[in-house]
């Protein structure tokens, strides 16, 4: 079988969680770049959007199912804990992270200086005024479920981790999330052993935010 085709982009915060279970497992695999609603996607991905996989005949989309799947079909160090509890805690920790930091610490905080919506083309002072009590409230939540054990669940470095750190890689770019970030008790320090980890460093990418396929 060939080997795993990633398609979507390095700057993608969720396909680079694709590149590093990839790359924690020692799985041999090609990314192939594009842009948001680029053809390769909408062949996969119903809404165009990234990461995508192409497997041999299968075909995935949705960064944490594309994640069981590899998981699942490489040997190496499990990602996807077995035990139903920590399985539990994982699922919960990508829930939290994928529907409501993303939403605040990408989509809302990071947006207002990548892509921003006032007329100048200049950071949204407004928006990230307005969210950054937001950013500090999640942060130390995040905070608080690392100080027992350098990760988010149990003792391993799990796919939990793996979906949160792109995140925070990117969250740390600007001046007031660097700070917010820099001001935790221990995810800080989490993030600053975890960031050593050759999947990370690895799978480092361009500042700049993927960019948008344009209409035919």
């Amino acid at each position: 079988m060939p080997k795993p085709e990633i398609i979507g982009s390095a700057r993608s915060t969720y396909t680079r969680v694709v590149c590093m279970v990839c790359e924690e497992k020692g799985i041999a695999y090609g990314l192939t770049e594009c842009a948001l609603g680029a053809p390769e996607l909408l062949a996969i991905h119903p809404l165009g959007k990234m990461p995508v996989l192409r497997h041999g005949d299968v075909v995935l989309f949705e960064s944490k199912a594309i994640a069981s799947y590899l998981d699942r079909s490489f040997p190496g160090p499990q990602l996807l804990p077995s035990d139903p509890h920590l399985a539990g805690l994982t699922e919960q920790w990508v829930s939290l992270v994928n529907t409501v930091i993303d939403r605040t610490l990408i989509r809302t905080y990071l947006y207002a200086y990548i892509a921003p919506k006032t007329a100048d083309g200049k950071p949204d002072r407004a928006a990230i005024e307005a969210v950054m009590p937001a950013v500090r409230e999640q942060l130390g939540i995040l905070d608080r479920a690392v100080a027992k054990t350098g990760h988010l669940v149990g003792d391993d470095f799990t796919f939990a981790d793996i979906n949160l750190l792109p995140l925070l890689d990117r969250v740390r770019l600007p001046p007031e999330g660097a700070d917010a970030l820099a001001a935790t008790t221990h995810l800080a320090a989490y993030y600053a052993r975890h960031a050593a980890r050759p999947s990370f460093t690895r799978t480092m990418p361009p500042a700049a935010p993927p960019g948008r396929a344009k209409p035919n």
